[in-house]
């Protein structure tokens, strides 16, 4: 590896093609770990960039691709368990793993993407302590220089906040129960989260540094629904639940296909996405908005069914 080579995990989800493109275009080499190479074509055409078929949670491949990298970016995370004890092992366990691997090779950076109100102990959610763990486990690296991102729910292109609610509104009958109706959010613009990965890479201020990262503005997930829903041009009521339906609810859901709502999720929703204050100040970002942003992708027609469908196959 070369000076200005980034070795990236979880570089072909939704925010790693982002971060990938980004750093290409600045001029790094990135090496992508992934487990389907072969499935993401797209990033395999870009310059400056290669997909590495990798186990990423074993530590002896880690070990194979960190030699000469002048950093490492973890954006790894799921939102849901597929088995018991995956939020443990992804979001605890490999981040100790890249910890222990960048030290035994001498890597000296590492940016860590973990999540708004993760916290070990607090955390309302399984989804939250693992992410609390993963967090305080890179930063009790004291030979390491770390910088941790804790997002509220990021907005852009193959999102899939937006779009999951465009493509239920679409398939609904007009009408939709919605739980958690209240939960607050401040929805980020996923370039202005890639923005700060790729300033941080040469800024030594943000090493140590733990950032929250929000949008412009708040709202209820009641607003964002309706908001979908009239830049769909589709007309759909909403059913707000109660709490208690609403448990039953994302219990219900959890057992879909897909599982595009689960218990875990309706607790990690218990507390609000939002941010005490705006934009970290060292980035130099002004947050763009859900209404100059998301009209661009949401509004498009077709199989409502598409994009659920490519999630099922992809996550």
């Amino acid at each position: 590896m070369k000076k200005r080579d980034i070795c990236v995990l979880g570089g072909t989800g939704f925010v790693g093609q982002h971060l990938v493109a980004a750093l290409s275009s600045a001029g790094w080499h990135v090496r992508v770990l992934s487990r389907h190479r072969e499935r993401y074509r797209e990033l395999l055409v870009l310059p400056n960039v290669d997909v590495v078929e990798a186990d990423i949670l074993d530590e002896g491949v880690l070990r194979e691709h960190f030699p000469g990298a002048a950093a490492v970016i973890n954006l790894v995370g799921i939102l849901n368990e597929r088995h018991r004890g995956d939020f443990q092992v992804v979001h605890a366990d490999l981040p100790r793993r890249i910890v222990s691997a960048c030290q035994s090779l001498g890597v000296p950076r590492l940016l860590h993407m973990s999540a708004l109100n993760a916290d070990v102990a607090k955390g309302p959610s399984q989804y939250l302590r693992s992410k609390g763990e993963g967090e305080d486990a890179v930063h009790a690296a004291d030979d390491l220089a770390v910088t941790s991102f804790r997002p509220s729910v990021i907005f852009g292109p193959g999102d899939h906040f937006f779009n999951q609610f465009a493509c239920l509104i679409r398939a609904s009958p007009g009408m939709l129960p919605l739980v958690c109706p209240g939960a607050r959010f401040a929805p980020v613009y996923v370039g202005d989260v890639v923005a700060a990965f790729v300033k941080a890479m040469t800024d030594k201020s943000t090493c140590g540094q733990r950032y929250n990262l929000c949008g412009p503005a708040a709202y209820s997930l009641r607003e964002l629904f309706e908001f979908t829903a009239a830049v769909s041009g589709r007309r759909c009521t909403v059913i707000g639940l109660p709490n208690a339906l609403s448990a039953i609810q994302a219990r219900v859901m959890g057992l879909l296909p897909g599982k595009p709502l689960t218990y875990d999720n309706y607790l990690s929703m218990q507390v609000d996405g939002v941010c005490a204050g705006g934009f970290p100040d060292v980035f130099g970002i002004t947050p763009a908005s859900i209404e100059s942003i998301v009209p661009r992708y949401v509004a498009r027609k077709g199989d409502p069914f598409d994009e659920i469908r490519h999630h099922a196959r992809h996550d």
